[in-house]
């Protein structure tokens, strides 16, 4: 027999968006928040890219779920199916419901395999890897500290990966692991990136393109990766469209014997059946936000649902999604929401008027061109090591 309990603030996800934005929250005073997260184990991803370089262990990174909730917010160890906006509800796969006067979704995003045809397959060979999966960030680590000849291949998608550059942590610290072991000059290294730049600040772009050259890196700007063949270890290119969608101009297929992916993300399906997501817009492929939540990217609300906001990987912004803009938009959120200060409800007319967010200069856990251990450690606001209470 299901069931429905009423709240003042649900939160769906349990990631860095979620649980910064509960602890706010209740620390300013609001008594009824619950955070919707059906994993036991808490992983903290921003550290996955220094497991990636060999700097960290998954130890390192795991909590139980309960120990990083904060003190005084609820948890619902569930998985959700389903928003009814229009009802106010959220459905869970158990069959049991919430109410909510307010809900932020922040469920964060996955790897869409199906976004680059034959990448799955190659994961699954000792020759390709990704620090965006923890078991996969182990193998990362043991496929590029092993590589003592060839060529490796680090690649940068702009498709909604979540702080995209952290490619550039496993490939600065896979140079100086080859340097420091004598095998750097049988190693041709090729970084290709989707976009403009590798980063958005220009200065740091500017700092990380020079270091990337001078260790003798490759880097090809404007390319996709269209398909990989596993078994062949190789990789189909084709130039990246500044619209986001991909072009049909293809370059010659590029061999790998080590392979990165910082590959492309999807959001999870109940946001579009929800009918709260970014309709494709019919180009190929449907758009790079098709899918994913819709917000107004000034106040992080949903245009026609005020009381559903949007935080995290999940939310379609015009901006590099990534722990510090994370924490950035949970703290915008806890000040302009009327359940933080215990206000009435918003209306739409009132949120139009309500302040505007900005991503602002916001980065978290710069990658080291160096190589050195010091200059790669995680974030020294590891927020869920002390939560925000």
């Amino acid at each position: 027999m299901s069931t429905t309990t009423h709240h003042d603030v649900v939160i769906v996800g349990g990631g860095n968006a979620g649980l910064s934005l509960a602890g706010r929250l209740h620390r300013d005073g609001a008594r009824d928040v619950v955070v919707v997260e059906p994993e036991d184990v808490h992983h903290y991803r921003p550290m996955l890219s220094y497991v990636a370089g060999g700097q960290a262990s998954l130890t390192q990174l795991r909590r139980p779920q309960d120990e990083v909730t904060p003190d005084g917010v609820g948890r619902v160890r569930g998985r959700v199916v389903r928003v009814d906006a229009d009802r106010r509800l959220v459905h869970l796969e158990s069959g049991g419901t919430l109410h909510y006067n307010d809900l932020a979704l922040c469920p964060g995003s996955s790897v869409d395999w199906d976004a680059v045809p034959g990448s799955a397959d190659a994961v699954a060979t000792g020759h390709a890897a990704t620090s965006y999966l923890p078991d996969s960030a182990v193998r990362t680590w043991e496929m590029l500290a092993g590589l003592t000849a060839g060529r490796a291949v680090f690649v940068m998608d702009d498709r909604h990966v979540p702080c995209a550059p952290v490619a550039l942590k496993p490939l600065f610290l896979a140079l100086a692991h080859w340097r420091a072991t004598g095998v750097r000059e049988a190693i041709d290294v090729e970084l290709l990136v989707a976009g403009p730049r590798l980063v958005d600040l220009a200065r740091a772009d500017s700092v990380l393109h020079d270091a990337a050259i001078a260790q003798g890196v490759r880097v090809r700007y404007g390319v996709v990766v269209s398909g990989v063949e596993a078994a062949g270890r190789t990789l189909t290119l084709r130039d990246a469209d500044p619209t986001g969608t991909a072009s049909t101009t293809n370059h010659a297929p590029v061999p790998y014997d080590a392979l990165y992916l910082a590959p492309p993300h999807r959001a999870p399906d109940w946001i579009a059946t929800s009918g709260l997501a970014v309709e494709p817009d019919g180009s190929d492929g449907g758009g790079p936000d098709a899918g994913f939540l819709l917000v107004d990217p000034g106040t992080l609300q949903h245009p026609d649902h005020p009381r559903i906001w949007g935080l995290g990987d999940v939310a379609a912004l015009d901006a590099l999604p990534s722990g510090a803009r994370c924490a950035s938009r949970s703290r915008w959120w806890r000040r302009t929401s009327p359940r933080a200060v215990g206000a009435r409800p918003t209306s739409p007319t009132t949120a139009t008027r309500s302040p505007r967010w900005s991503p602002g200069r916001a980065t978290s856990c710069s990658p080291s061109s160096t190589g050195r251990a010091r200059s790669s450690r995680p974030c020294p606001s590891w927020t869920w090591s002390a939560p925000v209470r």
